[in-house]
């Protein structure tokens, strides 16, 4: 007997499918590549690993990894506070964890850089104490701040939701108090969003580029990030040495992929484990 699919014309959605993911996707990484290709091993390594590039890729690494970590931990406890607590305006502000999503990035900067400067309302209170945000990687690091948040929040927000209150009922019934329950519940359950959220505003961090060149002064070899130096490359008709750069973040940004999907897999076997276990229980 003919096996059937549950989903109508399923060859034709999936050669659609296909399609789509050459056009958009496949087919321009492929011709980057081509591109990068076409150097020599020596004139690879020249464009991707000069003094300046690497300076560039250790403000955009260093920055990004500050951003993200300062983000898993105000997104774990924002992420805690919208699904255990009802308060007034509780939906306002769950929607305002987005708005970085639909800002134009350019004018996140802009705003950052009004905000943060000599004369702006945070920047000249820190000037009068000697803090420097503009032009520095502090201000970097603000940027990147801003724009990775919802993306830690939305991650760990629905394993917070999905937590069944059967797990925290279970581990106080054998006589676990509070710290011990998030220690040894909560936490490891939530462990693996973390490392998620982590990844994901991590690797955005990395390709970001219109919310940092206004705040961050883009002084070569101090300040610059990498996709500023990708376009300085383009400006300069450079397309190899741009893709050779585009490359290597290309390569970060598929380790940080391969990254997410382990993190994946691991928690759905923890998820399992652990309803397998309430339900034994129950």
């Amino acid at each position: 007997m003919k096996k059937r699919h549950l989903l109508p014309g399923f060859g034709l959605t999936l050669g659609y499918t296909v399609s789509y993911l050459c056009i958009i996707v496949i087919i321009p990484l492929s011709l980057l590549l081509f591109r990068a290709s076409g150097l020599g091993a020596k004139e690879f390594i020249a464009a991707a690993l000069s003094p300046r590039v690497l300076a560039s890729y250790r403000v955009s690494i260093l920055t990004a990894l500050a951003g993200a970590s300062i983000n898993v931990f105000a997104g774990f406890i924002v992420a805690w506070v919208l699904t255990r607590y009802r308060f007034p305006l509780r939906k306002l502000f769950d929607a305002l964890i987005d708005l970085p999503f639909a800002l134009p990035t350019a004018v996140a900067g802009i705003s950052l850089a009004a905000l943060f400067g000599p004369t702006g309302w945070i920047g000249s209170l820190l000037e009068g104490h000697g803090v420097h945000v503009i032009n520095t990687p502090t201000g970097i690091t603000i940027a990147l701040i801003f724009i990775g948040f919802p993306f830690v929040v939305r991650t760990i927000q629905p394993v917070f939701e999905g937590l069944a209150v059967e797990i925290e009922e279970a581990a106080e019934s054998l006589g676990a108090n509070r710290f011990q329950i998030f220690l040894r519940v909560i936490f490891p359950t939530v462990l693996p969003a973390l490392i998620t959220g982590f990844t994901l505003a991590f690797a955005r961090s990395i390709g970001e580029y219109g919310s940092v060149i206004f705040i961050s002064g883009n002084l070569p070899m101090k300040t610059e990030i990498t996709p500023l130096l990708i376009m300085s490359k383009l400006e300069q008709f450079d397309y190899a040495g741009a893709a050779a750069i585009a490359t290597t973040l290309l390569a970060m940004s598929f380790l940080m992929l391969i990254t997410i999907n382990i993190v994946q897999r691991i928690s759905a076997k923890r998820t399992s484990v652990r309803t397998t276990i309430v339900q034994r229980i129950h």
